[in-house]
């Protein structure tokens, strides 16, 4: 049986509640780091194919994390970001065109499709404070609109989205999905097929326990030949080991979109985290979070002077929980709570704890008490 303390061997009044924004490495991912670092030290590159193993099996991991048919439907990006953007700027827009998103997204998913003004794109926001947020997004969809981009958790007040429902309502109208997965995956199930998705993205330093500098882009197989590419190199090629090749062509593979030499280190480390959410499953990792947000939530609203600005319903929620507190500014309470080492952020309407799968009863009863008494003056 796995011990999660081993695993997280996080300091007595460290209450971690920020896996929203950057989360911590099981103790794995360090170790593989480090073993890393060493024969990097001793033998240098001497042992590269079996370097080259490891980032296989990463895809392998990604690949059944997503539900992706092929392994060949995973590229390694180095964010969300740049995954964002092989779409955005691969995708042969004509103007009139209309992109639809939410008007909670992160800048990540706002400002790539803004950048497209120039070419004549149109960005349609739609408002998600409705009792049908699915069905104000689908009634955006015209006869023009090309692409929905949606978060499927929102980053502020988490939000969680239907996304087969979504998938089959852009596939009856002809557009594109594309979803932003990084407050989803790694904390609920996903899965690209089920939701019909065309492309999606998300980054491995959040819920997937991983490194910055590393993430995971899937784009549909019938898909990858219609984005333009912008980034070439060797890598990124049908024949990457075929220096003297002159009549080359990019992969057919998602690796067309990896232009250049791998983020070895990062593929060491988030293998490992993501062996740790294979051993214990993904379907275990979310009914675990669930009994913790479900913990949180109750014990906020038994605290006087508490709002939450988070979904209650288990269907609507993921692993984010947002709330304000009468009588004390954010950024005052944001301070308060830092002092007393509570790792949490300022997003949105108030302040965002966002715990894991692992997360110790005693980080939530210690923030828990340190809010009732703060609410107490």
């Amino acid at each position: 049986m796995l011990d999660l303390q081993e695993e997280f061997p996080q300091p007595d009044g460290l209450r971690y509640l920020n896996h929203a924004a950057v989360a911590p490495w099981p103790k794995r991912a360090a170790l593989a780091v480090q073993a890393f670092a060493q024969q990097n030290c001793q033998i240098g590159a001497r042992d590269y194919p079996d370097w080259l193993q490891v980032e296989t099996r990463l895809r392998e991991r990604l690949q059944r994390l997503l539900n992706a048919p092929s392994r060949n439907d995973i590229a390694l990006v180095k964010n969300t970001s740049e995954a964002l953007s092989f779409v955005a700027f691969g995708l042969d827009w004509r103007a009139g065109d209309q992109v639809v998103i939410s008007d909670e997204e992160f800048p990540s998913n706002r400002v790539v499709w803004q950048a497209l003004a120039p070419q004549g794109v149109e960005l349609i926001q739609v408002s998600l404070a409705c009792p049908d947020p699915e069905a104000a997004l689908l009634a955006a969809c015209g006869p023009r609109t090309r692409l929905l981009s949606i978060s499927s958790v929102q980053y502020a007040s988490g939000l969680h989205l239907d996304l087969p429902r979504l998938g089959q309502g852009c596939d009856s109208r002809g557009v594109l999905l594309c979803v932003d997965a990084i407050q989803q995956l790694g904390a609920l199930p996903f899965d690209v097929q089920a939701s019909h998705c065309a492309f999606a993205m998300a980054d491995g330093h959040k819920w997937l326990l991983g490194p910055e500098g590393l993430g995971v882009f899937y784009c549909r197989s019938d898909l990858r030949d219609q984005l333009k590419l912008h980034e070439y190199g060797w890598h990124m090629l049908e024949h990457p080991s075929d220096y003297l090749r002159q009549d080359w062509q990019p992969a057919r593979s998602a690796r067309r979109f990896e232009c250049g030499s791998p983020n070895m280190l990062g593929a060491m480390a988030l293998e490992a985290s993501l062996s740790l959410l294979e051993d214990i499953g993904m379907v275990n990792v979310s009914h675990a979070l669930n009994d913790r947000i479900t913990y949180l939530q109750e014990g906020l609203l038994r605290i006087p002077g508490i709002t939450l600005h988070s979904p209650r319903n288990p269907q609507r929620r993921a692993g984010i929980v947002n709330f304000t507190l009468t009588g004390h500014q954010q950024a005052e309470l944001f301070k308060r709570l830092t002092a007393e080492q509570v790792v949490c952020a300022q997003r949105g309407a108030g302040i965002r704890l966002s715990p894991h799968f692992y997360t110790a009863d005693r980080v939530l009863d210690e923030t828990l008490t340190l809010l009732s008494q703060l609410a107490d003056g």
